[in-house]
């Protein structure tokens, strides 16, 4: 059965996934490797807080990366291994307390889980990159290796198609994946190939095929034109058309006009993710993605007839992921077990009024995904919304679209927010609003939204209010925004502004 988590996944793995029930986990953790080594050590100033926002607001010291310092020192339940005590405590002294070790610190707690769900044949992805490869190895062998695991290989993902330019460093071209096992039984189960080229394709026929003392037949190849020195390829080894890959794979990254793109400025190709699930699962088996981001494990996953389970503490993210399996079928989103998302006024006013600085916004997320079936998109720039919490755009002809703006209100509302809504229209240039609100409105407020106005919409037949104003009991009771909305149009903006943000981290 397959699992969508939303929450953070330290809690989701110790309270949610049973001891030693999945196949293969692989994971690609946030972290801001566009920082150098000064910036990361000393960021404590405040400029160095500003320069390094993304990365601050994501791994700070703080007191949730001191609890989990605590948690791993104490051990009092026995869950950590010494040497990773030892090498968080190492580590500290080195360190000291800032965003590296919180971030170092986050991954132990989370690896540590890893490695316990993990089946004994079980293989585990870590996808990073050299900014912190050095320290997060030392981490996986700390983990893995006391408890009879392995160190299977540091693969280099190099990657084409991304443009880089600096005149202090070599171009950055690749990332880094550590590929560990929970035990030393053989990893690969289908082993992953490229295409012979044509010269060792002609070279490979004209060989003879030889028979060894254990009965394994064999031919020998050659290094290449004017080379002196053989190797001996065993055919049971080789895949029948291509030849078995090292561990430098190049992949290209995901052009931008791709349907598989997202808008996401980190996601993955399905192909790179597509060779890791074949290598080391079979059908059937259970794969894991602690951060499951846009999906793309979970989709290719599904696509090769895995089970799969994926974690995420955004809403946006859950959103992006139902939103990429929508084209499979009704029967596929129907056979999702999703946890972690509100299904009551209790649940909702959790999520509205979470201390956890993580999770900031969320609940406007949720509210405006959730009521646009995942269309909109949300204004994720802290202290930038000037009142805005997601924007969409809605059919208006076969080729023409409008705006539409979404505002969401967590605490007391009154009537002048209805005006203040109205002015942030007239800002955004948006023919349509949305007030979604956790109270109940009052009648004034009802009122004053009526007074705005109503909107002729010429392809649907009828009229839209100007300014409507949903509940969130509504939402959960299944009210969703019935306005035809141009998705072209919106994955145009993510695309968009996903690379306007690559090139700001370039």
């Amino acid at each position: 059965m397959n699992k969508l988590f939303y929450g953070d996944n330290l809690d989701i793995l110790r309270k949610k996934v049973k001891d030693e029930t999945v196949d293969l986990c692989y994971i690609d953790p946030p972290f801001n490797s566009k920082r150098n080594y000064n910036q990361i050590y000393n960021n404590v100033g405040g400029e160095d807080r500003a320069q390094a926002q993304i990365f601050i607001d994501t791994w700070t010291w703080d007191e949730l990366a001191i609890a989990g310092y605590d948690d791993i020192f104490a051990n009092d339940e026995g869950r950590f291994t010494p040497q990773l005590v030892e090498l968080i405590k190492g580590l500290h002294s080195v360190l000291g307390g800032g965003s590296l070790l919180a971030y170092l610190v986050s991954m132990s707690l989370r690896v540590t889980e890893i490695q316990r769900i993990l089946k004994q044949s079980g293989s585990f992805y870590l996808h990073c990159d050299p900014t912190s490869s050095h320290y997060l190895k030392l981490v996986l062998d700390a983990v893995f290796c006391p408890q009879g695991g392995d160190f299977r290989n540091e693969i280099i993902w190099h990657y084409t198609g991304r443009r880089m330019v600096s005149s202090k460093t070599f171009n950055s071209k690749h990332d880094v994946i550590f590929f560990y096992t929970k035990s030393d039984a053989n990893p690969i189960v289908e082993y992953p190939s490229e295409p012979w080229t044509k010269e060792e394709y002609i070279h490979m026929k004209k060989q003879e095929v030889h028979t060894d003392t254990d009965n394994r037949q064999w031919i020998w190849g050659h290094a290449g034109k004017g080379k002196s020195h053989h190797y001996k390829i065993y055919l049971d080894e080789v895949v029948a058309n291509g030849r078995p890959v090292d561990d430098v794979w190049d992949i290209p990254i995901i052009n931008t006009s791709s349907k598989e793109r997202q808008g996401y400025p980190t996601q993955k190709p399905e192909t790179l993710l597509e060779r890791i699930i074949k290598a080391s699962s079979s059908e059937g088996d259970v794969v894991l993605d602690a951060y499951c981001g846009c999906g793309t494990t979970i989709a290719v996953a599904q696509r090769l007839k895995r089970q799969w389970i994926g974690i995420d503490i955004t809403y946006a993210s859950i959103s992006v992921v139902l939103r990429r399996l929508e084209p499979l079928g009704p029967d596929v989103l129907k056979s999702i077990i999703t946890d972690g998302i509100p299904r009551d006024m209790a649940s909702a006013r959790a999520l509205a009024h979470k201390k956890d600085d993580r999770l900031r916004k969320e609940f406007e997320k949720w509210a405006v995904l959730t009521y646009t079936n995942n269309r909109a998109r949300i204004n994720d720039k802290k202290g930038a919304d000037q009142g805005i919490d997601g924007v969409g755009y809605f059919l208006t002809a076969k080729n023409d679209n409008a705006k539409i703006v979404f505002q969401v209100k967590s605490g007391g509302v009154e009537r002048g927010d209805i005006a203040k809504l109205s002015g942030d229209m007239g800002r955004e240039k948006a023919t349509l609003a949305v007030l979604i609100t956790l109270e109940e409105p009052s009648k004034p407020m009802v009122k004053e939204a009526k007074a705005t106005g109503q909107y002729r919409h010429e392809v649907m037949g009828r009229n839209y209010d100007r300014i409507g104003i949903v509940t969130t009991q509504e939402l959960l009771d299944g009210k969703r925004l019935d306005i035809p909305m141009s998705l072209e149009v919106l994955k145009a903006t993510q695309t968009a502004a996903a690379q306007e943000e690559q090139m700001e981290l370039l």
